[in-house]
């Protein structure tokens, strides 16, 4: 008993099956982890080593390159790149697609623990890419009436609250300023006492001690006691009473208050953080791994929002920058607006076809059991519900209603047969049920190879693609238990005349009439095919190419810098010139300024000269212009505000996808590095002649001021002092010392902090002044002992596989594309010509492209093949098959079309997009083929087999091409949360599903035609005697009736004998199908008899006109 026979029979069954799988999917959806993005595995790992006081050079001689020989020799390392800088070097390396970083980090660690390094350096620190390490919400707090120093505590006791917050992993705070006790010496009158920085320290530390004493017994007890010993510093006149040293000459005691002035100071602001102008404290909430992103979102808001209801924080402010939960509930809103209104679509859709309410009931009773189910599959097979799964989902609302329109709408037909509910349920399901099996496992075949996709598209694609696979699989189930048995207890047989008015309607006979005719005209049809895919192509070429389309976050970033060196007053100034700017704007919502550090550096160091503004515009309904628009209003007034100042204007992406927009980054590789600066330049000055270029930046212009202090060996030697101890009293000048933690008795704790005086350290001149004492008990300048040089040395020293390179960075106009940047950065380089040992590496978003289009086009082909293999399976042959694969290039100039008239660029998004079209384009093919060849089984001619068969199909193939397209309408315009990133795949798939179902009903069956012997020559023309040309589908032959026809075509596979086919109207002769061989030709005496007849027929027809006149 077939499936659909037993819940037709067993209704009550078949509604515990559904009443279980609405059950389970209803329990998994509330158990589906939710997350913004798949799980990227990204195979790329860093070492990063610190080297405190030492300049780029020394630290790439001494670290980097020992790291690099080191870790050279990886297994699975397919590049290595480093960043030196001051103090700091940074190794990365990136490695195979299928090399994980946790097969290889025992290796990593091992190399870099047995690698050699100078004194000074610290332990090398083995990173790792992890998206968990990115905070998932961002939020700024200040008050409108104090300062940070007066509203920091309380900011710290909110964060302690808040932390508490089940999901919440640990919160980070940024922008806060730190109270010390700085110890500032008089070097006058050190000098006079003969004591030095240290002797201030030394004292300090040695009368803050708690050190432990030992163990003593008491005997009476009869126990051990351990003992203790306690000096604590509790507060800052305790130090000023420290004694240092005694007056050699009177010996009165020398209080470090006698050299020294001591005071609570604000430690010195490194990072500056305001919103709105305000001075800020930024808050960053990292999540646990196993954490509901969503749940813990809407925790977390609710009790900040309690807690600043409370008196002890109602004078704070909190703005939310950035919450990862408000994103997902976003992209969960617009699929379930995409899953209603698909729904409702196809609904309206089958109500305007079959004019019957019952129908669109049932379908809407199937859609959310399709989707229930695949929830639950989702829960068994751990899938989280993200971006991608969602808009798989969305993307497969469309698709999980043809199986069930193309059931109910045969059901419909049989029953306008006057057959019983119950057979025409049964017997509709029957007939094509193999169909849209077959049609279910093309589609999902498609995905198969998804496993030969590697890195960031597979990571992306892999839960599209089976987020897809599932609910295909859920609605072929649907369709063939729940709907026959639905269909079976509420559908009636239509009114006679509705369903013979629908047979003989004008549209149904111009699709009658349109199929004869492209059977009559094949070459004109298959030209003017072939016309329309070059007409494709030619449109195709002006679109472009991208990665990922860009997001439209309703954020952009202002970044600006400076000269390396520039203090960070200087580059404050900047900002409030850009903020100042920023406040004219009434679409702006609110900005967040960070002064001395930018999202490019982490956040992990401060750079005086750096600054950012990171800018929320107002909801989209709210404003007329789109993020980009708005940039390209501003930035030209923004750029100017500061001649000494770099300021860039870009778009800002949260989604986590590509690069930076508007970005095209690439590499010059030279060891020889003179040759390779004068490469630089050249590059430079012809990539800011292009029109389509704003600027290029290169990581060679990064050079900061330096002074370079040479010590003379011989005087130093002189004087009895060691290289290393004129380096410590400078260091020790330049950075000060921390000499202790003081705790108050309020319980406050402070560090000490013993340092010269600013104006020390305020010039040059001055700094040549600090005095270095001798063994002799005599102070020597520092001029005396070291040459002092002024210079600019490079503020990073960038190396690609152990050469050295300068990076580019090319920030072009929104109108053009990565390709176009791309292309003229090609010409420019070889227009260069480079030496023979330089190398040109592209890198960011091209890169990646290149990276992924061999995998992606692979995974293309691979998905022809398997969707060819079962159509194989399903069909029991290789010919059907074969002429169904031709609709690929019948969507591909969809595709195409649709991309150039939308003007979308060619992107990653979009090329998945025709790999999910191909498995979805062929099914309409196969219900046709499949149709045709049931008709032929019947008896019927091939060619009126082809007619009968394009009209009765051309119903649910419209529906079923119109409902999937109305499904993926929301993803094509981009409604929702970073619909943008999808929207490329929403265009390619209705472009190609409307090319494709038009000229599946007219092509497919020409090409048809060619492969079946009996119309492959229907066109073939005959010359009369009297020098007329007939054409063999006009031969006036008789025919068999179908019960013939089909006992003829059940007793042999080829006759060599003429089957003569009759017409219902003579008038019609001229469609009838001829049926022979042909390897065979007609003989002379069956050509004669043809020619015969026609020239009789001529005569009569002759003299039935003379007669009419």
């Amino acid at each position: 008993m077939k499936i659909w026979d037993f819940s037709i029979k067993r209704p009550k069954f078949t509604i515990v099956i559904m009443l279980v799988l609405l059950l389970l999917g209803t329990v998994s959806l509330t158990r589906l982890p939710i997350q913004l993005l798949p799980d990227v595995d990204a195979p790329v790992a860093a070492v990063v080593t610190s080297y405190p006081g030492a300049g780029p050079e020394e630290v790439l001689n001494e670290v980097t390159e020992e790291m690099e020989e080191d870790l050279s020799t990886i297994s699975g390392l397919n590049q290595l790149t480093s960043q030196t800088t001051e103090g700091s070097s940074i190794v990365v390396m990136e490695f195979s697609a299928n090399t994980s970083i946790s097969d290889v980090e025992n290796e990593i660690v091992t190399t870099i623990n047995q690698t050699e390094l100078p004194d000074g350096a610290g332990n090398p620190a083995f990173l790792q890419f992890d998206p968990s390490m990115f905070p998932s919400i961002q939020l700024a707090v200040s008050s409108d009436d104090e300062s940070v120093t007066e509203f920091q505590e309380d900011v710290a006791e909110l964060q302690r609250e808040l932390s508490r917050i089940e999901g919440i992993a640990s919160i980070s705070e940024s922008g806060t300023l730190t109270e010390q006790y700085e110890i500032v010496v008089d070097q006058e009158e050190m000098e006079a006492a003969g004591l030095t920085q240290d002797n201030i320290v030394e004292t300090i530390q040695a009368n803050d001690i708690v050190v432990p004493g030992g163990i003593i017994t008491d005997e009476e007890e009869e126990e051990s006691i351990s003992t203790r010993l306690v000096s604590e510093l509790n507060s800052p006149e305790e130090i000023e009473e420290l004694v240092v040293t005694l007056d050699p000459e009177t010996g009165d005691e020398i209080l470090i208050s006698d050299v020294a002035d001591i005071s609570l100071q604000t430690e010195e602001e490194e990072v500056i953080t305001r919103i709105n102008q305000e001075s800020s404290i930024q808050l960053d909430v990292m999540l646990t791994s196993e954490a509901d992103t969503t749940q813990a979102s809407n925790d977390f808001n609710e009790e900040l929002e309690e807690l600043l209801e409370e008196d002890q924080y109602a004078h704070l402010e909190a703005s939310i920058l950035y919450d990862e939960g408000d994103v997902i509930n976003q992209a969960v809103s617009s699929v379930v607006v995409a899953l209603i209104s698909g729904g409702i679509l196809a609904m309206v859709v089958l109500f305007a076809f079959l004019r019957n309410l019952k129908t669109p009931l049932i379908i809407g009773i199937a859609i959310p059991f399709s989707i229930i189910t695949t929830f639950a599959l989702f829960f068994f097979t751990n899938i989280t519900l993200n971006l991608m799964t969602l808009g798989g989902l969305a993307l497969g609302i469309g698709m999980l209603v043809d199986n069930s329109i193309v059931v109910v709408e045969n059901i419909y037909r049989h029953l306008s047969m006057k057959k019983s509910p119950r057979q025409a349920a049964a017997e509709g399901t029957k007939e094509v049920a193999g169909a849209i099996t077959a049609s279910t496992l093309t589609t999902a075949s498609i995905f198969l190879p998804v496993v030969f996709i590697t890195g960031f598209v597979g990571d992306i694609f892999a839960p599209l693609s089976i987020t897809v696979a599932f609910s295909l699989f859920s609605s072929l189930f649907i369709a063939v238990t729940i709907v026959p048995m639905i269909a079976s207890r509420i559908l009636t047989a239509p009114d006679e005349d509705v369903e013979e008015k629908r047979k003989n309607s004008r549209f149904m006979r111009g699709i009658e009439s349109a199929s004869r005719w492209t059977l009559r005209r094949r070459a004109v049809v298959l030209i003017i095919t072939l016309l329309t895919l070059v007409v494709g192509a030619f449109g195709l070429s002006t679109t472009g190419v991208e990665f990922i389309p860009d997001s439209d976050e309703g954020a952009f970033l202002i970044s600006v810098e400076h000269e390396q060196g520039t203090i960070l007053n200087r580059t404050e100034e900047t900002i409030q010139l850009i903020e100042d700017e920023l406040e004219e704007y009434d679409e702006i919502e609110s900005y967040l300024s960070t002064i001395g550090s930018t999202m490019q550096q982490g956040g992990f160091t401060s750079q005086s000269h750096t600054a950012e503004i990171m800018v929320t515009l107002v909801d989209p309904g709210d404003r007329d212009t789109g993020t980009f628009e708005f940039i390209d209003e501003i930035d030209g007034d923004i750029e100017g505000l500061d001649e000494e100042a770099d300021i860039e204007v870009q778009a800002f992406s949260q989604a986590g996808f590509g690069g930076d927009p508007n970005t095209h980054t690439f590499s010059i590789l030279d060891p020889d590095t003179d040759r390779l600066t004068d490469t630089a330049d050249e590059i430079v000055e012809a990539l800011e002649e292009e029109d389509i270029i704003r600027s290029v930046t290169t990581s060679e212009e990064e050079t900061a001021p330096e002074i370079q202090f040479t010590i003379d060996r011989e005087a130093a030697q002189e004087l009895g002092l060691a290289p290393a101890q004129i380096a410590s009293s400078v260091n020790a000048a330049t950075s000060g010392t921390m000499a202790t933690t003081l705790q108050t008795e309020d319980n406050e704790t402070y560090n000490v902090n013993v340092r010269y005086p600013l104006d020390v350290l305020g010039s040059v001149e001055n700094f040549e002044a600090i005095t270095i004492p001798v063994p002799e008990g005599e102070y020597v300048a520092l001029s005396e002992v070291a040459e002092v040089e002024e210079g600019q040395a490079p503020a990073a020293i960038n190396r690609a596989d152990m050469v050295t390179s300068i990076d580019f960075t090319v920030l072009y106009d929104s109108d053009s594309d990565l390709s176009e940047a791309a292309s003229v950065t090609d010409d420019v380089i070889e227009d260069i010509d480079l030496a023979d040992e330089a190398e040109y590496s592209v890198g960011g978003d091209q890169a990646m492209l290149d990276d992924v289009i061999d995998d992606v086009f692979l995974a293309f082909m691979l998905g022809l093949a398997f969707i060819y293999l079962v159509m194989v399976a399903q069909f029991e042959s290789f010919k059907y098959p074969f002429i169904i694969m031709f609709t690929v290039p019948l969507f591909i100039i969809g595709v195409m079309l649709a991309l150039t008239v939308t003007q979308s660029p060619i992107s990653v998004m979009a090329i998945i997009g025709v790999i999910v079209l191909a498995g979805i384009v062929v099914n309409n093919a196969i219900v046709l083929v499949d149709y045709i060849n049931q008709q032929k089984e019947k008896g019927y001619p091939t060619a009126d087999a082809i007619v009968m068969s394009v009209k009765d199909r051309t119903r649910p193939i419209i529906i079923t091409a119109l409902t999937t397209i109305l499904g993926v309408v929301p993803l094509a315009i981009g409604i929702g949360e970073g619909a943008e990133i999808i929207q490329p795949m929403g265009i390619v798939i209705i472009g190609g599903l409307i090319s494709s179902t038009l000229l599946t009903l007219f092509v497919i069956p020409v090409i048809y035609s060619f492969f079946d012997k009996t119309t492959r020559n229907m066109n073939k023309k005959y010359m009369t005697p009297d020098g007329q040309v007939i054409y063999q589908r006009d031969l006036p032959i008789g025919r068999e009736t179908h019960e013939e026809q089909k006992s003829l075509d059940e007793s042999t596979d080829d006759t060599n004998l003429p089957v003569k086919i009759e017409t219902e109207d003579a008038d019609k002769r001229d469609d009838a199908a001829f049926r022979r061989s042909d390897e065979e030709e007609f003989t002379k005496d069956e050509m004669v008899k043809i020619l015969e007849g026609l020239l009789e027929r001529s005569k009569k027809s002759n003299k039935d006109e003379d007669k009419k006149e």
